[in-house]
């Protein structure tokens, strides 16, 4: 289909059912991760007796390569149901072969789409923080193992920022591209991301070259809100696709706070992904807060602030996109083709799938050839030092 180097910049991979039991320190096998079934429940991700959650299939892509009902998949399908590329490196490898798409990008299903779910289950902060370093090891070695073709963002211990910039320092000493971050660490005990006490993670970040990300419903507040943005009367179907469409818009609220934190102002050579988020809501937001900026907060932006928010975010955020169609010319010249990365969301709901780029294709027909191979991997390329 294409001589480009595609890079699928958001997938996930189900976590192996005994990833944590099997790499457990001698003696902590019984209190690391691992799946049981519930009378009621089905099988469930535990530990020491607290749930985590549901050990289901993480896709909507069934064996026979056929999509399913997305709330059917979600909470109903088991890991036997789901196809073999949700789960299995070998396989997604295959698949993505035959899709001609290089290199993926991979977040989490079982921890929590920002590591959230590891700190809500586990009480003891020594005891999560070698859950997460086990979790960043197995997929450290699958990266290598791949040859950079699977390429996994690093889970941060975001209930402790020194905890943070020590696994960064060593998720990138194992060959790691980025961090995968919470956007509301204050769930778990720790300051918000405005607050200067995170400044050492940024420093780190930048002068590693790991760019650093905000998946959609990436912690306990924001899938709070997907829970209750949908009206109660609507049918579970209809719920989830409110749920979905508001959590991508919902990544506005991440980019916002960034930006007024002046973050990207004392650390320029900081990356910033949202993903999973889509792009078309990012110019509207940018025009927003430059009006709110002077309306509301004229001090921020005359003393704190040196750029526009629309500078800020050409200079270090970037988007992903995936079904987007409409004007894509006008939507890439106001977010910038340097600032935009194509995704699949392979397995889960709303993925590209099964040829995702003739998708890909067929949406981005109104765009140079040079923008399309940028969105399409070169920005990522670049990104990911690939």
């Amino acid at each position: 289909m294409t001589s480009t180097l595609v890079v699928d910049a958001d997938t996930h991979l189900t976590e192996r059912h005994d990833l944590w039991t099997s790499r457990a320190p001698a003696g902590l096998k019984d209190r690391m991760p691992h799946v049981e079934v519930l009378d009621g429940l089905g099988p469930m991700w535990v530990v020491e007796g607290a749930e985590i959650g549901r050990a289901g299939a993480g896709g909507v892509v069934d064996k026979d390569n056929h999509k399913g009902r997305s709330f059917e998949a979600l909470y109903e399908w088991t890991i036997e149901r789901v196809h073999e590329a949700a789960y299995d490196p070998i396989k997604r490898l295959a698949m993505m072969d035959e899709a001609g798409v290089h290199a993926q990008i991979i977040f989490p299903n079982t921890v929590g789409l920002g590591g959230q779910n590891l700190a809500h289950a586990i009480p003891d902060p020594a005891h999560r923080l070698l859950c997460v370093q086990i979790y960043n090891d197995s997929n450290a070695e699958m990266q290598e193992w791949s040859g950079n073709r699977l390429v996994p963002m690093a889970v941060m211990p975001a209930w402790d920022v020194d905890a943070c910039v020590a696994e960064a320092q060593r998720a990138s000493a194992a060959g790691m591209r980025g961090v995968n971050l919470t956007s509301d660490p204050q769930d778990q005990g720790a300051p918000d991301l405005a607050n200067r006490a995170w400044d050492p993670l940024w420093e780190a970040c930048a002068g590693l070259g790991l760019p650093v990300h905000f998946h959609i419903g990436a912690s306990l507040t924001t899938m709070t809100y997907f829970d209750n943005y949908p009206w109660p009367s609507h049918d579970d179907d209809t719920k989830l696709a409110i749920g979905g469409t508001l959590l991508f818009i919902g990544n506005g609220r991440v980019v916002v706070n960034i930006i007024c934190s002046g973050m990207l102002e004392r650390h320029p050579l900081l990356k910033v992904v949202s993903v999973e988020s889509g792009a078309g809501w990012v110019p509207f937001i940018l025009e927003a807060l430059d009006y709110e900026m002077s309306e509301n907060a004229p001090k921020l932006r005359n003393e704190t602030l040196s750029m526009s928010p629309s500078e800020y975010f050409k200079r270090q955020i970037y988007a992903t996109m995936w079904f987007e169609r409409t004007d894509l010319p006008s939507l890439v010249k106001a977010v910038g083709e340097d600032n935009i990365l194509f995704e699949t969301d392979f397995p889960h709901p709303t993925c590209l799938y099964p040829d995702p780029l003739t998708s890909a294709h067929e949406n981005m027909r109104e765009l140079t050839e040079t923008t399309r191979n940028k969105i399409l991997g070169g920005n990522a390329a670049a990104l990911y030092r690939l």
